[in-house]
């Protein structure tokens, strides 16, 4: 494990529609003790926004550069799949690392997310404790064990 892990500060974004999904994911962030930011759009095209500092979304210091997005796949507007599609195809976004983090265990979802790029596709777990659970590994894993580029 790297010495510096404890004091890395990566931050979150979380493109999620469902309401009461954000509010657990925040929830279990809190209870799985990581101190990164989770930020949060409800849209495929939020989330671009968002990613390309447009609309709502051009104060950087409001909304950082995200270190990690978890991306849901069915999303209004612009699903999870077009939004990968296009980060992964963006020269400045390819390097961000994403997570699918859905409801789906479709083949079909895994296998083409994993084609678009995506770098791990995580089910979403039935209960609280599970996804604190998915929480604190996404957090072992990918801030402290994972070398991630310091710039994107």
């Amino acid at each position: 494990m790297k010495a510096d892990s404890k004091t890395k500060s990566i931050h979150i974004l979380m493109a999620e529609d469902d309401e009461e999904d954000r509010m657990l994911a925040q929830d279990a962030l809190r209870e799985s003790r990581l101190k990164n930011t989770l930020h949060f759009v409800e849209d495929g095209e939020l989330l671009m926004d968002y990613l390309l500092s447009k609309g709502r979304y051009t104060d950087a210091e409001k909304y950082p550069a995200p270190g990690i997005i978890l991306l849901d796949l069915n999303m209004p507007r612009k699903d999870g799949r077009e939004a990968l599609k296009e980060i992964k195809s963006h020269e400045l976004l390819k390097r961000i690392p994403v997570v699918v983090l859905t409801t789906s265990k479709a083949e079909e979802d895994i296998i083409k997310s994993y084609d678009l790029g995506v770098n791990s596709f995580i089910t979403k777990p039935v209960t609280f404790d599970g996804l604190i659970n998915v929480m604190k590994t996404l957090g072992t894993y990918w801030f402290d064990i994972v070398e991630l580029p310091i710039k994107q």
